[in-house]
């Protein structure tokens, strides 16, 4: 039998997260990052209070190897997506909203993954991912640590320049449906959005568009009015209509009574929505894990090889749960986790060796699939001056296939959950490959930087 790899032997990134438990996190240069206009005074104090467990004090490591292939599977994945035959296929199975394509990719999509030992595997694409605008103001409140690190630490990624990035994100959006036509007001929408789990980055996104000229409101779904051909919003001055709503609702394909005026706008082309219901259709919807598994039909739709074998060593196996195929999947339960179809943010998603007979029957009479189970790779972090291993995934912030950042959630359950003391997002720092014993850097270290 061959011997387990020691700390030393171990690839850098997995070693320090393993071994790391260095608190990097500057609350003061958080408040900085969070509270940069007078309008958002406090903003820090009330999530301390309201959400504890939003913001981890540890960084996450990830291996160069690793980034590139995260890299490399969305690059692919985008490729499949703007294929004829994949967007034939997948909108045939839509809902008619999905049918519209004004222009618009999609602001903040996420990628969502699972390290393990042979590489990362996809878990999960989101249209509206949540947490970007806190995500960076976290990273640029972290501390570098760990001494020994300083001979082989990349350097320092330019987050000051993601607000740019994410303004000409924006206005691409624009763009692509309004050409040169100037793009004044952007209305940041959810159903009650001030109740909303991250509604204080709905504050960040409205001060980030401020910031750069536009006028900017969060607005409730069921406040909007669609009339004389335009959409409209109470809290914008009178006679100005909403030009682009930038959106953070769940109902993906504008089905529910209270979206009416949103969704009429949006069928009849009056407002730029983003991200909007073709969007999600061709990348989040559940049921695309199944088709991005299936190498044969992505053969016949002209994937090349080389793409093809990204997403084979990548996409974890997913398929249907149907009443045919029950027997075998319960059978096989404890190598798979079960999804809706049209769940999102971990909701009603299941692990199966934790499944009851009762769940169970409902995941068979409901409309769910099963991916082949991979379990997350894990970091260490010190709670209540203990020593506590997490697990993580890692989520990719992309825009048209590229990687604006990138950020790692750490937790304990079934899920990511933000309620897991010691967890929470974390800053992703990408380690080159290099044997810690040639770093000189000794494991297990602790450092505190948080005072």
């Amino acid at each position: 039998m061959a011997a387990m790899p020691t700390m030393n032997t171990m690839n850098l990134a997995d070693a320090m997260n393993l071994g790391c438990v260095c608190r990097t996190l500057n609350p003061q240069r958080l408040r900085e990052q969070l509270e940069t206009d007078p309008s958002l005074l406090g903003l820090t104090s009330a999530l301390a209070h309201t959400h504890p467990h939003l913001f981890s004090q540890t960084a996450v490591f990830l291996d160069a190897q690793v980034h590139t292939t995260l890299a490399h599977t969305i690059a692919a994945i985008e490729r499949v997506f703007a294929l004829p035959g994949y967007q034939q296929y997948t909108l045939a199975q839509a809902s008619p909203m999905a049918q519209h394509h004004f222009g618009p990719a999609g602001v903040f999509m996420g990628y969502d993954f699972h390290i393990s030992a042979d590489g990362p595997h996809l878990i999960e694409i989101n249209t509206n991912a949540g947490g970007a605008l806190l995500n960076a103001a976290l990273a640029r409140a972290h501390q570098a640590c760990c001494g020994g690190l300083q001979s082989v630490l990349p350097a320092a990624t330019d987050l000051a320049g993601l607000d740019a990035t994410w303004m000409e994100m924006f206005h691409t959006e624009w763009r692509s449906q309004r050409g040169t036509q100037t793009l004044r007001t952007v209305l940041i929408v959810d159903d009650a959005p001030h109740t909303q789990y991250l509604a204080p980055e709905f504050e960040l996104a409205r001060q980030l568009l401020q910031n750069h000229g536009l006028q900017a409101v969060v607005a409730d779904a069921c406040e909007l009015r669609f009339e004389n051909g335009a959409l409209w919003h109470p809290a914008l001055p009178p006679g100005t209509p909403v030009d682009m709503v930038y959106n953070r609702l769940t109902d993906f394909d504008l089905s529910e009574p209270t979206h009416t005026a949103l969704r009429d706008a949006y069928a009849a082309g009056a407002t730029v929505r983003t991200p909007n219901p073709r969007t999600h259709a061709l990348a989040a919807h559940k049921r695309n894990l199944i088709t991005l598994g299936d190498d044969a039909q992505l053969a016949a739709w002209g994937v090349p090889e080389d793409d093809r074998a990204v997403l084979r060593s990548t996409i974890p196996h997913t398929t249907s749960v149907r009443p045919d195929t029950a027997d075998a999947l319960w059978a096989a339960r404890r190598t798979l986790f079960f999804k809706p179809v049209a769940g999102y943010g971990a909701k009603a998603a299941y692990r199966g060796d934790k499944l009851t007979k009762r769940v169970w029957a409902e995941i068979v009479a409901g409309d769910f699939i099963a991916q082949e189970l991979v379990p997350p790779s894990e970091r260490m972090v010190e709670v209540d001056g203990a020593p506590t291993l997490l697990k993580l995934d890692v989520r990719a912030y992309t825009y048209q296939g590229h990687i604006q950042l990138l950020a790692a959630r750490t937790y304990s359950g079934q899920t990511t959950n933000m309620r897991t003391p010691g967890g929470g997002f974390c800053p992703v720092l990408v380690l080159p490959r290099v044997p810690v014993a040639d770093t000189g850097l000794q494991l297990p270290v602790k450092m505190d930087c948080t005072c």
